[in-house]
C-alpha cells in the first residue's frame, strides 16, 4: 500500500514505531524501529470521520490522545502500560524502551489533534484484511477530508485513530490507535514520525519531484516522490487524497533500471555485475543522501569491501549522473546473504 515505508503486519500487530536515522559501519544506515503488539479483527468494517461522530465521541478522542501524549512526553511508561489493552500491556518492553529513548523529542512540545476517525470491526473472527473507508468519496476516489485505513489481522472491536501534530524540537506527528474497552479508550498502538527530512517537509519534496520529472530525471523524481509520500502520511496503513495522488504521479516515472518498489536490477560495470536491491533517501543533518544496497558474497574483509563500495559508487554515479543534482552523498551498502552489511559514504562532489 505504501511505497518505501511499509507497515510490517506479518504478525497481527499494531504499530509503535519511533524511528531515527543512524550511520554505522557494519550494521547499516536505516530506521531504528520498535513494533508493538496490537489486537485487531472483524467481518465487516465501518468508519466514521469526525463530522459523522456524535459530539461526545468527537470531543473525547482528541482529549484521550493528548493525555497519552503527555504521558509519552513525561516518560511515564507505568501509566501507559496500565492504560494499554491487555495484549499490548503484556508485551510492553518495546514501547517502554522507545518512549524513554525519544522522550526528549516530545518534552515541552505542543500537540494539536487532527479530526479523529472511528473504526468499527464486526464479527467473531479476525479479518485477514480490514479496509476502512472514512468520509465522503467522489467519482475519482478520495476527497479532501477522506481517508482509507488497511489493517491486516484485526480482531472485532471499536477502534479510533487520532493523529497529533507535534511542534517540538523538530516538527513531527504522534499517532495513537485506541480501542474501546467498556467505557474507556485504551492504548492499542502508537506511531511517531518526523515531518521533515534534511530540513524540508513533504510538500517541498513533492515540488522537487515534479521539477525532476519535468527535466526527465525520473530516478530522482521517483525517490523524491517516495520521500514526499512518506512525510505526508502519518502512519503507513493510512492513505489520503494527497498520498494517492503522489502515488499515481510516481508511477509515471517509476524506473525499470533502478531499484524501485521492491524490484532488483543489475548494474554491469567493467565485466562485473552488481545486483542492486534497494535505494532510498535519508536525511543526515541538513543533507539529503542516497542509500543504495547491493548484494555481496562476503563482507568480512572490510578493507576490500570499502574499496568495492567506493568503486560501486563511482560506477553508479557514472551510470546515473542525474543523482548529482539530488543528493549530497551516496552511501553504498554491501549486503551479504546473512543480512550483515557494510556501508561506505562518499560525497557526490568527490566522485570524479
Amino acid at each position: 500500500m505504501y511505497g518505501v515505508i511499509q507497515a510490517d503486519f506479518r504478525q497481527p500487530m499494531s504499530v509503535l514505531k519511533i524511528a531515527r536515522v543512524a550511520l554505522s559501519c557494519t550494521q547499516g544506515l536505516g530506521l531504528a524501529v520498535t513494533l508493538l503488539a496490537m489486537a485487531i479483527s472483524a467481518h465487516g468494517q465501518t468508519c466514521l470521520s469526525s463530522d459523522d461522530m456524535d459530539a461526545a465521541t468527537r470531543t473525547a478522542l482528541p482529549t484521550v490522545a493528548k493525555q497519552y501524549f503527555d504521558l509519552v512526553a513525561k516518560g511515564d511508561v507505568a501509566t501507559l502500560r496500565r492504560d494499554a489493552i491487555p495484549s499490548v500491556a503484556s508485551d510492553f518492553g518495546g514501547i517502554e524502551a522507545a518512549v524513554k529513548d525519544h522522550q526528549e523529542d516530545f518534552a515541552g512540545a505542543q500537540a494539536t489533534a487532527r479530526p479523529p476517525f472511528l473504526l468499527t470491526a464486526d464479527g467473531k473472527e479476525p479479518l485477514e484484511r480490514a479496509e476502512f473507508l472514512c468520509g465522503v468519496f467522489g467519482k475519482s476516489g478520495q476527497t479532501a477530508n477522506s481517508a482509507v485505513f488497511v489493517i491486516p489481522n484485526l480482531p472485532p472491536g471499536e477502534y479510533a485513530a487520532v493523529i497529533l501534530d507535534v511542534a517540538g524540537k523538530a516538527p513531527s506527528t504522534l499517532s495513537f490507535v485506541l480501542q474501546k474497552l467498556g467505557t474507556d479508550w485504551k492504548l492499542a498502538g502508537v506511531y511517531a514520525r518526523i515531518a521533515q527530512v534534511a530540513g524540508h517537509d513533504g510538500q517541498w519534496f513533492l515540488e522537487r519531484a515534479r521539477e525532476f520529472r519535468t527535466k526527465g530525471q525520473n530516478r530522482n523524481a521517483w525517490l523524491y516522490y517516495v520521500q514526499a509520500r512518506e512525510l505526508l502520511a502519518p502512519v503507513p496503513f493510512m492513505s489520503t487524497l494527497v498520498t494517492d495522488r503522489i502515488y499515481d504521479e510516481s508511477q509515471l516515472v517509476r524506473p525499470t533500471d533502478f531499484p524501485a518498489a521492491g524490484n532488483t536490477v543489475d548494474l554491469a560495470v567493467g565485466g562485473k555485475t552488481y545486483k542492486l536491491t534497494a535505494a532510498f533517501s535519508v536525511g543526515v543533518g541538513n543533507d539529503l543522501d542516497l542509500v543504495v544496497k547491493y548484494s555481496a558474497a562476503d563482507i568480512s574483509n572490510t578493507n576490500q569491501t570499502y574499496q568495492e563500495n567506493v568503486k560501486f559508487i563511482h560506477a553508479l554515479v557514472t551510470k546515473f549522473p542525474e543523482l548529482r543534482d539530488a543528493f549530497t552523498a551516496i552511501i553504498a551498502r554491501a549486503v551479504e546473504p546473512s543480512g550483515r552489511d557494510y556501508g561506505t559514504m562518499l560525497a557526490v562532489k568527490d566522485v570524479k
